[in-house]
């Protein structure tokens, strides 16, 4: 479970959509606290998957080979091979030019709870949907796999909290840098989605495929 959930989490970590959406609030009018309630709904969407994952499975990983545990396995296969097509798709269009969304000209005038409900919207479901299904192995009588879905949690929040607590520690040079770091972002969004649909598809893909006839 381990591996896979790192590589779900980088991932998550990683999108351009949310990091470049997560600088624009950062540069608004109040902020650090827009950016609190996106980051906190960031994290408590992920905290409530896998949460409701547990409940389910009351905390015990299914039998191997068993309807459940091929079930769950099944849905990482869906999502790899989906996420393989989706990177494949992008990488043969032809270049579009993004201009910003149209929110982007009301950030100012956001509220904390918009800023949540953006949160929620540009959360990546299929690699939280990935997450979930590795979550179903996770036995929580052990230490280790409590760690490894808090890490997990942590892991797809990271570049979030580092964001954040540059803007509190050093909110001008953080202005200019995550700025830089936005139009840097916005320059290459196709190759990163690219990228990381690719990679994350092919890992989950494969494991998936190993675990089937393991």
């Amino acid at each position: 479970m381990v591996p896979d959930m790192i590589v779900i989490g980088t991932a998550i970590t990683l999108g351009p959509l949310h990091n470049s959406a997560f600088i624009l609030l950062l540069s608004s009018r109040r902020g650090v606290r827009q950016g609190l309630a996106f980051l906190l709904s960031w994290l408590a969407n992920l905290v409530a998957v896998i949460a409701c994952v547990v409940l389910l499975t009351g905390g015990q990983p299914p039998a191997r080979h068993s309807a459940p545990s091929t079930a769950a396995i099944v849905a990482k296969l869906v999502i790899g091979v989906a996420l393989v097509l989706y990177g494949a798709h992008r990488r043969r269009r032809p270049p579009r030019p993004h201009g910003p969304p149209r929110w982007t000209a009301r950030i100012d005038d956001a509220s904390p709870a918009t800023a949540a409900g953006l949160a929620w919207l540009l959360q990546p479901w299929a690699l939280v949907g990935a997450g979930a299904a590795t979550a179903v192995d996770a036995n929580l009588s052990t230490l280790t796999d409590w760690l490894a879905l808090a890490g997990y949690c942590l892991l797809a929040t990271l570049s979030l909290v580092v964001m954040e607590m540059y803007a509190v520690w050093a909110p001008a040079a953080a202005n200019a840098r995550l700025n830089a770091l936005r139009s840097w972002l916005e320059q290459h969004q196709e190759q990163l989605i690219v990228t990381l649909s690719l990679l994350a598809g092919l890992w989950l893909t494969a494991r998936s495929i190993y675990e089937l006839v393991a």
